[in-house]
């Protein structure tokens, strides 16, 4: 790993084990020259060719006419003075223009990664293992100055880039625009990936071929969203899974973002990721400064899932924090699906008791134990407990679940209030809104201002008095609706277009406060499921619940379709209760361990009714949970059938010693006299002799991954086959 600058000629070239990025400052103006599989020093000239377009791609450098803001490839682009494309930024000045010209100024490059103010970002564990590029640029004449900010790791194939904005004038500026990177690549012969959907059915795989013109994904909804995930990539043409140049974009951020690729007439592509511009501004006051969230760059030379084994290793370890970052997670179960807001203490108590006996390890109770909370019309920021439910309070509850032998967690939406709550009427001006207008209600609820200092300190407080309470050691945090109406109380007139951006200051500042101080606990984030599911919120929170939709069959496409970009260890997964309860379908209770075992494992029913049958069964599930998930956690995953392309899903974890291996395989619906097929291996040694365990045979890991495995027959619809291997 290495971070290289030429003065001669102006370049920069940052290298990891395999991969090369470089860019060069021509005539002041960062030029992007390469990006892919690791290259000697290049020469800028041969790397970047340049000619005299047309009239209509203006000149910025009358003596060399083969410059053109227009065609230059760029690290970080402005609007207005030759480049027509999409801007990287926009500064609004105080004369009213929208001009400016950032031109390189200086550089300097530090052992290590600057954590971020106030923002999410993956760090290093210790100097030598990453180095920074700051370079700064500069608007002479309004005083801007911009510092780009790269990140090389030595073990990883991956640029982290963030910008920082810096008023050096003595007027007011109006930050319009401030993506966190934009890069041009030289031809559009990619394919556009991204992972989008809806409540109940996140982060499917879409994929189409780029362009010309802008095609762009984003979300306006100041959360990430369940429809757009912060997330995109680039595939060469004919790249797979296993092979080909692909090209990741990933945002560590929670709130509203806007990214895309814009194919020009020349037919380079432009990728960019960052802050939503659409109803954003930010005043930047003489002397102030800007960070905008960052964003991770992955390259791959063999195929998505060389990609996504690096951001899953990178976000696991570099990214997530915290006692639970290599701590093996807990069996839990929770009582939403099985009691939803009808319970007491003896019926929680009963769950836990047959979870106990099932062999599980964590009760969460979830929503319905605050206020006056017997439906979801009322009571969210008023977060005392109902001693109607719970007479003798969440300690005695807590007592009581652990004498079962299971340890206690609590569900939290603290982001929320109910109009009918004590804290509105008390504090009316606390939420989102704007005066005068309607106040949407999502669900029922609002949203708290959490760009308000004091909203931010209840926050806290009335959260730390609670965990403070009671031995809880897991949270789910949930967060279900999106933002309408966005304004602040305490804001003045030309800050209010800040106010999404705040919040999501102020939400970072809650979690790390709360994280900190109760290091003990287990955080869980969730919005509707998987509808806040990013980098940013895995900063605070190492898992996320991945979807309210809990079907085996419709979690297939969901599971596989995250771990696209993010590591199994973040997902939730669990066992409900069929018919299920979000698509009414009834799937063995065999297939519904056998996906959920591939996340965080855990169950949403009721456990009192189960018949020993079923009983057994969860018995077996829970035992080969308990022996596989470190292998789970810790191992590489690989994808080998996608239900976005047929009837069969399958997927397999890779010991990082390749000595152990767990497969799954489900076939959706079956067929009548089916062919006979065969699921090939990924990831094993070839040389190694695995035990095929149940079947007491030894096949070889060469076999294994070419020859493959015979398929299992189905018996029914939803059939599912776990294969354990493990080398001897």
């Amino acid at each position: 790993m290495s971070i290289a600058y030429h003065a001669a000629t102006g370049l920069f070239h940052l290298q990891t084990r395999t991969m090369s990025y470089m860019f060069q400052a021509l005539e002041g103006y960062p030029a992007h020259l390469y990006w892919g599989r690791k290259i000697s020093e290049g020469n800028a000239a041969r790397l970047l060719k340049r000619v005299e377009r047309c009239s209509f791609s203006p000149n910025p450098v009358p003596e060399d006419r083969t410059i053109s803001l227009d065609t230059l490839p760029q690290e970080y682009p402005g609007f207005g003075s030759s480049d027509f494309r999409t801007p990287a930024y926009a500064v609004q000045l105080a004369n009213g223009t929208t001009v400016t010209e950032l031109l390189y100024a200086s550089h300097e490059i530090r052992a290590g990664k600057p954590a971020l103010e106030g923002l999410p970002a993956v760090y290093a564990d210790k100097g030598s293992e990453a180095e920074t590029l700051i370079v700064t640029l500069e608007d002479k004449l309004s005083g801007l100055k911009a510092e780009l900010s790269y990140t090389v790791f030595e073990a990883f194939d991956a640029v982290i880039r963030s910008v920082r904005f810096i008023n050096n004038s003595e007027d007011v500026m109006l930050l319009n625009r401030a993506l966190s990177f934009s890069v041009d690549l030289p031809n559009d012969q990619f394919d556009m990936l991204q992972l989008s959907g809806a409540w109940a059915r996140e982060r499917y795989v879409h994929k189409r071929e780029l362009v010309p013109g802008l095609q762009a994904i984003e979300s306006r909804r100041g959360s990430s969203s369940h429809n757009n995930n912060p997330f995109f990539a680039l595939l060469a043409k004919g790249a797979t899974e296993d092979h080909g140049d692909v090209y990741g974009f990933s945002l560590v951020y929670s709130g509203s973002f806007a990214g895309g690729v814009e194919v020009d007439q020349y037919h380079t592509a432009r990728a960019y990721l960052g802050i939503n511009p659409f109803d954003f501004s930010w005043r930047l006051e003489a002397g102030e400064a800007f960070q905008t969230p960052e964003a991770v760059m992955v390259y791959s030379a063999e195929g998505l899932g060389g990609m996504s084994h690096t951001y899953h290793e990178l976000y696991r370890t570099r990214l997530c924090r915290g006692a639970f970052r290599d701590a093996v997670r807990p069996i839990l179960v929770n009582n939403w699906e099985a009691t939803y807001f009808n319970f007491n203490a003896d019926k929680i108590e009963a769950i836990a008791k047959a979870g106990s006996e099932l062999g599980l390890e964590l009760f969460v109770l979830d929503d319905g134990w605050f206020g006056h909370r017997d439906s979801d019309n009322s009571s969210l920021g008023d977060w005392v407990v109902d001693k109607k439910k719970l007479p003798n309070g969440l300690e005695d509850l807590a007592e009581r679940v652990r004498s079962q032998g299971l340890e206690f967690g609590l569900w939290f939406e603290p982001e929320m209030v109910s109009p009918d709550s004590d804290l509105y009427r008390a504090h009316p001006d606390w939420c989102l809104h704007v005066p005068g207008r309607r106040r949407s209600e999502g669900r029922q609820q609002l949203i708290l201002d959490l760009s308000r200092k004091d909203v931010q300190n209840y926050i806290v407080d009335a959260l730390s008095s609670i965990l403070g309470s009671a031995p809880i050691t897991y949270v789910k945090w949930d967060m279900n609706r999106n933002m309408s109406e966005i304004g602040s109380a305490l804001l003045p007139a030309n800050r209010q277009r800040e106010t999404a951006h705040r919040y999501m200051l102020g939400l970072y500042n809650v979690l790390e406060r709360i994280t900190s101080a109760f290091p003990q606990i287990l955080f869980e984030s969730c919005s509707g499921g998987g509808g806040r599911f990013d980098p940013g919120m895995l900063y605070y929170m190492p898992q996320t619940w991945t979807s309210d939709n809990s079907d085996a069959i419709s979690r297939l496409k969901i599971q596989y379709g995250t771990s696209i970009v993010y590591p199994i260890s973040t997902m939730g997964a669990h066992v409900s209760a069929v018919p299920n309860h979000q698509v009414g379908r009834s799937t063995p209770l065999k297939t519904r361990g056998d996906v959920a075992m591939s996340g965080n494992f855990g169950y949403e029913l009721d456990l009192t009714v189960f018949t020993e049958a079923e009983k057994e069964e969860v018995k077996r599930q829970v035992a080969m949970v308990k022996e596989v998930r470190e292998l789970v956690q810790y191992g590489k995953f690989y994808r080998l059938l996608s239900p976005f392309e047929g009837n069969e899903t399958a997927w397999m974890f890779v010991s990082p010693d390749q000595r152990e291996a767990l497969v799954v395989h489900v076939a959706v619906l079956n067929e009548a006299n089916a062919p006979l097929g065969r699921l090939k291996l990924k990831g094993l040694n070839s040389g190694l002799n695995y035990e095929w365990v149940g079947t007491g045979e030894r096949v070889g890991g060469d076999e294994l991954m070419y020859a493959g495995v015979a398929k299992e027959r189905a018996h029914g619809d939803y059939f599912s086959t776990v294969h354990r291997f493990i080398a001897k």
